[in-house]
């Protein structure tokens, strides 16, 4: 029987910022997880270059059904925190687009650096390990694992949600919360490349690989300016897998593939300026011309600007700056960067992040439903709940 004053469920970003600030206080800490190395999804994470967080963090980057939840633990322990953190470990990084943050190098920069904490700090990361029964007697919590028995006075679970199941996404979280009464909503994936129905999938499978700055909205007005990628299975690209987490089945987007321009005043300029090109001609200066023929008939794309109508160039506009497509799906947890939903807010603290039914019971990271952004968001939050959680546990 292995007693310590902490123990947490996940050797993920949140487990091992957690683990970290609970070691720095003094109290004994113990991080077990099923997998057989810690950090995976931080490695793999921005291609490679962890994108760990975002100059720019604000409680509208993130969706949850309690939006104002995640405004104590960000404000508590924000962006400019964790880049002390990184800058005393002389970690070169960037910016890129929209204050995202990468490492120069590779995220086993930004892992090398919690292991190197929770080692000064006095942690244990004991991997490989499976949780077979938790149960809490007498205000202790007792866990059976594969690597023995232990009892601790406080439990977090840090396990992440139900994206990327080969790198051993389990909903292990969720089912501890439900053992001791504690709500779940709904998951979802987030972040995540949507299908086609099969007809628009067979029409634009040719496109594969094509990428295009737009704007893609939702029925709700939502929008996000980005690249979008066209795959053989459907819609990628920033700007589609930040509109997924704010999709729903059956509801259409509209992709405005020219957004910055007016096409309809554009046009017509040209036309005045006695432009004879044709239509396909015109609009390959801004689109490729293949996917301006699955677009629009050739017959109209053949035109000479000359003798196109308002009503032709208004009917081109539409199809291109008010393009409707209803997605057939989405490609799920397979591909999905986070988990939409889970351990609901209004169950937990939003400064401790510990359950308000049961003492020493705590949820930190993906698991809870608050899910963020592309663009660091997401550790950003795994890094704020788990500072907030190591000042108490």
């Amino acid at each position: 029987m292995i007693k310590t004053d902490v123990l947490i469920i996940g050797a993920g970003a949140a487990g091992l910022m957690c683990a970290i600030e609970a070691g720095k206080r003094g109290r004994k800490v113990i991080v077990l997880d099923h997998a057989n190395k810690a950090g995976k999804k931080i490695l793999m994470s921005g291609g490679g270059r962890c994108n760990f967080t975002n100059y720019t963090v604000e409680p509208s980057n993130y969706l949850s059904n309690n939006p104002h939840f995640c405004k104590s633990a960000l404000s508590r322990y924000t962006q400019w925190d964790f880049l002390a953190l990184i800058s005393r470990y002389r970690i070169p990084y960037h910016e890129r687009e929209y204050g995202r943050l990468f490492c120069n190098d590779s995220a086993s920069d930004i892992l090398t650096m919690l292991l190197t904490e929770c080692e000064n700090a006095g942690v244990t990361i004991q991997l490989n390990t499976t949780i077979n029964h938790i149960e809490q007697l007498e205000q202790l919590f007792h866990l059976n694992t594969s690597a023995g028995d232990f009892i601790a006075e406080s439990l977090v679970v840090a396990t992440g949600g139900l994206s990327i199941p080969k790198m051993g996404a389990t909903p292990f979280g969720y089912k501890i919360a439900e053992q001791f009464g504690i709500n779940v909503l709904p998951t979802r994936a987030g972040l995540v490349p949507l299908t086609l129905q099969p007809e628009d999938k067979e029409k634009f499978s040719t496109l594969s690989g094509i990428a295009v700055l737009c704007t893609v909205s939702n029925v709700n007005g939502q929008s996000f300016t980005e690249n979008l990628l066209f795959t053989h299975r459907g819609l990628s690209g920033p700007s589609v897998l930040q509109i997924s987490s704010y999709w729903h089945a059956g509801d259409p987007i509209s992709i405005n593939l020219l957004p910055q321009i007016m096409l309809s005043d554009e046009l017509k300029t040209k036309r005045q300026q006695k432009i004879n090109s044709t239509l396909k001609t015109i609009l390959s200066h801004y689109l490729p011309k293949h996917l301006l023929s699955c677009l629009m008939p050739e017959n109209l794309l053949n035109i000479s600007l000359q003798d196109c109508s308002d009503r032709q160039i208004q009917q081109i506009t539409e199809q291109l700056q008010h393009w409707v497509i209803k997605p057939n799906g989405t490609e799920g947890y397979r591909t999905a960067e986070i988990t939409l939903g889970g351990v609901d807010c209004n169950e937990l603290s939003s400064k401790t992040m510990a359950s308000k039914k049961v003492a020493g019971l705590y949820f930190i990271g993906e698991v809870i439903d608050v899910s963020g952004w592309l663009g660091g968001y997401n550790f950003q939050w795994a890094w704020s709940s788990a500072w907030c959680a190591g000042q108490i546990v």
